[in-house]
C-alpha cells in the first residue's frame, strides 16, 4: 500500500507535466487493486481544482483517494483573526473558505509557501509571535522548487521563526501525524486492516515528507525527480534513523524494480 506525493514525484516542478512512469505507476496500482492515497501539500488551488488538474494530466484516481492540507485546515485552525502569508492564490482560497484576516493583533500566524517573502514580513511575523500569536504551517516542506530555483520551504521558515521567538509551531499538512492519520483513514476505506507499517510512502522531500513518515513506521522511498538533483545532495547528511529505505531516480525506476 502506498502514500504518493505529487509535486516532484508525479508531476514536474518546472512545467507540471507528468514525470516519467508516474501515470503508469498509478495505472499499475489500479489494475492490481493495490490501495493508495495521493497526498499533496498543494495550497495554490482549491482541492477540487487541483484534483481535476491532475485528472486532466492523465492521472486516473478517485477523489476519495486524495488528500491535501486545505481539506483538513478548518479542523485545525480557527477562522477568525488570522495573519496569513503565502501566494496570492492561497490567500484568495482562504477568503473563500471564510477566514478573516487580521494583520494588527492576530491570534494565529498561518504560513504557506511563496518565493518572495520580505524582511519586513518576517519582522511583522516575529512581532505577532512575540505578542502571543500561535504559529501554524500549512505543511513542513524543506525546499520549494520553482523556475529552476530552490527556496527555503515552509518547514525551513517555521524553524527559523521558532528559533527567533521560541514559539513552537503546528503543521496542517505533511508530515504532521494528524495529516497522515487522515490519509490512513482514507486508505482504510480500501483496506480496513491498513496500518502505517503496511505503507510505503513515495516523495521527493526526504527531510519533510519522508522523515516524519519514517518515524511513524512507514517504509520510505525517495525519488530525485524533484527538489534534489541527486541523493548525494542530501542523504549523506541525514541522521541515520531518517535515511530513506530506498532511493530511485523517478517513478519509472520504481516500476522497473518492483
Amino acid at each position: 500500500m502506498y502514500f504518493i506525493d505529487v509535486q516532484g514525484t508525479l508531476i514536474s516542478d518546472e512545467d507540471k507535466s507528468p514525470i516519467r512512469g508516474s501515470i503508469e505507476f498509478i495505472e499499475m496500482l489500479n489494475v492490481k487493486k493495490i490501495p493508495y492515497v495521493i497526498i499533496t501539500n498543494s495550497t495554490k488551488k482549491t482541492s477540487d481544482d487541483f484534483f481535476n488538474f491532475l485528472k486532466s494530466r492523465g492521472f486516473d484516481f478517485d477523489f476519495n483517494s486524495y488528500l491535501d492540507p486545505l481539506m483538513t485546515l478548518e479542523s485545525r485552525v480557527a477562522k477568525e483573526d488570522v495573519a496569513a502569508y503565502g501566494s496570492d492564490e492561497f490567500l484568495v482560497i482562504l477568503k473563500k473558505m471564510g477566514y478573516a484576516f487580521n494583520y494588527e493583533n492576530p491570534k494565529t500566524v498561518l504560513i504557506s509557501i511563496k518565493e518572495n517573502f520580505t524582511a519586513d514580513e518576517y519582522a511583522r511575523i516575529i512581532d505577532f509571535l512575540l505578542q502571543g500569536a500561535s504559529l501554524v504551517g500549512m505543511h513542513e516542506t524543506s525546499l520549494y522548487a520553482k523556475n529552476g530555483k530552490r527556496y527555503p520551504g515552509v518547514g525551513a521558515i517555521l524553524k527559523m521563526l521558532e528559533f527567533a521567538t521560541s514559539t513552537k509551531y503546528d503543521v496542517v499538512g505533511k508530515p504532521s501525524r494528524s495529516f497522515y492519520e487522515e490519509a490512513l483513514k482514507l486508505l482504510q476505506k480500501q483496506n480496513p486492516n491498513a496500518k502505517f507499517s503496511d505503507i510505503a510512502i513515495i516523495s521527493d522531500d526526504v527531510k519533510g515528507d519522508l522523515g516524519g513518515a519514517k518515524e511513524m513506521g512507514m517504509k520510505t522511498i525517495f525519488v530525485t525527480s524533484g527538489k534534489y538533483k541527486s541523493a548525494a545532495e542530501i542523504v549523506p547528511f541525514l541522521e541515520p534513523h531518517l535515511k530513506p529505505d530506498f532511493v530511485y531516480k523517478d517513478m519509472q525506476e520504481i516500476l522497473e524494480n518492483l
